[in-house]
């Protein structure tokens, strides 16, 4: 291993909570904090996708843990903090990327915005809102009493501009950074001014829950929607997982001492074009 030795950048001996951790985003980003000698709890729902990603921080010499949990779930959420302090003490960084859209709060040619069911509006919202904000109070409450923390949430372009079709989606990460933003100050003036609260809005990458918006077919060939996406990035491409370790590590360590109550857009230019 070759943590960053620059102090202002130095996260070593930290322990983070990371959510999400089986998707595609967060699982490179919980693998690059355990490069750089962060303790890692892995959370999700599914313990067959988390495992994998601890095996790979512990093969690379790091500490890890898998934690099966539901970010909807106070009472689950509750027992995997507990057991990753068990591990390795205090936890210093949240990490809530747990997310995603689904096909039945999006509007289609054979689904209009009347139509959609409300309980998969919901669905979405409590993932992408709620699966945020609960994890905040299990472990905020826990920096509050340490009186330091690091809270990373993981917003969207959507949030910004919402996209067309996804509905709920766009709500819900709109209604995270005003959440993000709020934290940030009730956490500083309520409790202490170390502990702060920022977010990454991610442009344009391939998931398992926008593949089948933006790519089509078995060779993976762009959408009308994919290319009108690359066309308004004026980086021609979507991101890459190791696009957004950068910011990641810049708002988690020192050198962001002095911020809190922002939103990071890592877009390849998007929210900064206006298509003209």
């Amino acid at each position: 291993m070759n943590p960053i030795s620059d102090p202002l950048f130095d996260v070593r001996g930290k322990t983070a909570f990371v959510t999400g951790a089986g998707g595609v985003l967060m699982s490179a980003l919980a693998i690059a904090l355990g490069a750089r000698g962060v303790r890692v709890a892995a959370v999700g729902r599914t313990a067959a996708k988390l495992e994998p990603v601890a095996a790979s921080i512990r093969a690379a010499g790091g500490e890890a843990i898998a934690v099966a949990a539901d970010v909807t779930d106070r009472a689950a959420l509750e027992r995997g903090a507990e057991e990753t302090e068990s591990r390795f003490g205090p936890i210093d960084f949240l990490l809530n990327g747990a997310g995603g859209n689904q096909p039945g709060a999006t509007t289609a040619p054979d689904r209009s915005f009347f139509d959609l069911p409300a309980e998969a509006l919901r669905a979405v919202v409590d993932l992408n809102l709620m699966g945020s904000i609960i994890p905040c109070q299990v472990i905020g409450r826990r920096m509050a009493d340490r009186k330091a923390g690091a809270i990373l949430n993981v917003s969207s372009m959507s949030a910004l501009r919402p996209l067309t079709r996804v509905l709920g989606y766009s709500a819900a990460k709109a209604a995270l950074d005003n959440f993000t933003r709020w934290l940030a100050v009730h956490m500083a003036q309520t409790y202490a001014p170390a502990i702060r609260v920022n977010a990454i809005a991610p442009g344009f990458f391939l998931t398992e829950q926008n593949r089948f918006l933006l790519t089509a077919g078995e060779d993976g060939a762009l959408t009308a929607r994919g290319r009108a996406i690359q066309a308004h990035t004026p980086m021609g491409r979507f991101g890459a997982p190791d696009d957004l370790i950068g910011a990641t590590i810049w708002l988690l360590s020192p050198s962001a001492s002095f911020v809190t109550g922002i939103v990071v857009p890592v877009d390849g230019g998007f929210s900064a074009f206006s298509g003209v």
